[in-house]
């Protein structure tokens, strides 16, 4: 695997995003928060961007905001994605892993979430066990937004390995829905 440098990026810089762009579109390029809400999001404190370089070149990038407090603290991965060239080399595990150290280490989580579409395309199956090999238990619930026709399923990966992961996908949506909305809120 190539040799990385992780960063993470708490307020906006045009720069480091122009940097990261190209990932983010290749991989999301439909429905994605535009720049101007991730811009706010950073702005507002409620996100964060996270990258990966190899030398100069942005190979990965990654979304995250936090929700909850104390012992539920949870970092949510709001997108995560992989140099489209590149992906299958361990650089997405890496960026977990990352995020993870960052994350326990800066604001103490306890575990991770995502949301992963729910969908028996070879696409959206690659993606769950993606997440699945790196730790994360698929729960059963699944979620439908009304403005987004694709269902989607909670992801969670509690960092206390001791402790049993709950089917608490509804409860996780509570999370990721309150999350969404402050992200969309303009101020």
């Amino acid at each position: 695997m190539l040799e990385l440098e992780f960063s993470t990026i708490e307020t906006w810089d045009e720069a480091l995003w122009a940097r990261m762009e190209r990932i983010y579109r290749e991989a999301f390029p439909t429905g994605a928060k535009t720049k101007a809400i991730l811009c706010n999001m950073l702005d507002r404190g409620i996100g964060y961007l996270h990258m990966a370089a190899h030398q100069e070149n942005v190979v990965a990038m990654a979304v995250t905001g936090l929700v909850g407090k104390g012992k539920e603290r949870l970092l949510i991965v709001d997108y995560l994605a992989v140099e489209q060239k590149l992906r299958g080399s361990g650089i997405g595990t890496w960026m977990l892993k990352q995020l993870r150290a960052w994350a326990t280490k800066e604001h103490g989580v306890e575990g991770i979430i995502i949301e992963a579409e729910s969908g028996m395309t070879e696409a959206h199956l690659e993606r769950i066990q993606f997440w699945q090999r790196n730790g994360f238990v698929l729960t059963s619930y699944v979620h439908q937004y009304s403005m987004v026709p694709e269902p989607y399923q909670a992801m969670k990966l509690l960092l206390d390995r001791s402790k049993p992961v709950l089917d608490d996908g509804k409860a996780i949506f509570k999370y990721i829905n309150a999350f969404h909305k402050v992200a969309y809120r303009k101020s």
